[in-house]
């Protein structure tokens, strides 16, 4: 394992030995392998999770990291991202996180970069986030063992989602029961992409649900007008404590990769609350998770 570019691409036991590593570096038992290594944080979009946990990630690592900042890069004045990054690997770079609005673009620039460089998808437009599915993996068999027939539903803006997508792919590799709710219009074009259930009302999707994993409106993926306003996504989606007592499974967890938009799509009050917790540990988790990612892309590669 090279490279960490979509979930797909990674068999299950490939995924067990990053969940294994991670508990490992979690409970302190396991070193660095690759200390002195250098890893480029290249985000061409915002982010707080997932830049800070790779940094914290490569820090207690012992790596050294670059914060690669595009606007000021000679990108701006016209460079390729394949020239920047061949550059980067003759300046001592080992590995590059990359985060970018276009779908597609690491698959199609690692193809075109001659030299040993490892690259890690950082999420890349609607497409994928593998290493978010990873730690919501984590999260969730800490939290409620095997997945396996479990019900977790995903709620939200699924059609603009690279979580959901990548999660889905995870998930569906180790047996749950998969549950999308969304209104028609942030549902799936192709419904029959995925081996999932499809709701409409959020009482019936999280009726019995293991898993409640909730997901931001994109507005800013939208590329088409006439959706409705906030106030109505609210009305018919928004997750409470009322909801999750009433219908969900008495162990129900509550997930949500952030940004959250607090009383949008899931309540303050709930967000505040012990269950709100476990968005907040899913946060902590990357950053043992995305430890055990660098780790094992550049254990026994060149320095």
């Amino acid at each position: 394992m090279k490279h960490l570019i979509d979930i797909q691409s990674l068999s299950n036991q490939e995924i067990l030995n990053i969940i294994n590593l991670a508990k490992e570096f979690k409970n302190g038992t396991k070193k660095s392998d690759v200390e002195k290594k250098t890893l480029a944080l290249m985000f061409y979009e915002n982010s707080t999770r997932t830049r800070c946990s790779f940094e914290i990630a490569a820090q207690k690592l012992n790596m050294n990291i670059i914060n690669f900042d595009a606007a000021h890069s000679s990108l701006a004045k016209g460079e390729s991202l394949k020239d920047t990054i061949e550059n980067l690997y003759f300046l001592g770079v080992n590995a590059v996180v990359i985060r970018h609005s276009f779908s597609g673009i690491i698959n199609n620039v690692m193809k075109q970069v001659k030299y040993n460089m490892h690259f890690v998808n950082g999420g890349d437009g609607t497409h994928a986030h593998p290493s978010q599915a990873l730690l919501d993996f984590y999260t969730m068999l800490e939290k409620i063992g095997n997945i396996e027939n479990k019900k977790i539903t995903i709620i939200g803006d699924v059609s603009h989602s690279r979580v959901a997508k990548s999660n889905i792919s995870l998930l569906s590799k180790f047996g749950a029961d998969i549950h999308l709710c969304a209104p028609t219009y942030l549902q799936f074009e192709n419904k029959t992409a995925f081996n999932v259930r499809y709701h409409n009302e959020v009482q019936e999707a999280i009726d019995g649900a293991n898993v409640v994993m909730v997901l931001r409106v994109q507005n800013e993926r939208h590329e088409k007008e006439g959706y409705p306003d906030s106030s109505e996504y609210k009305r018919l989606y928004e997750i409470d404590t009322k909801l999750l007592k009433k219908y969900a499974a008495d162990d129900v967890i509550l997930m949500h990769p952030g940004p959250a938009n607090r009383n949008i799509e899931v309540s303050s009050e709930l967000l505040d609350n012990q269950v709100g917790k476990t968005i907040l540990e899913q946060a902590q988790n990357g950053v043992y998770v995305r430890m055990a990612i660098l780790n094992t892309i550049l254990k026994g590669s060149e320095g």
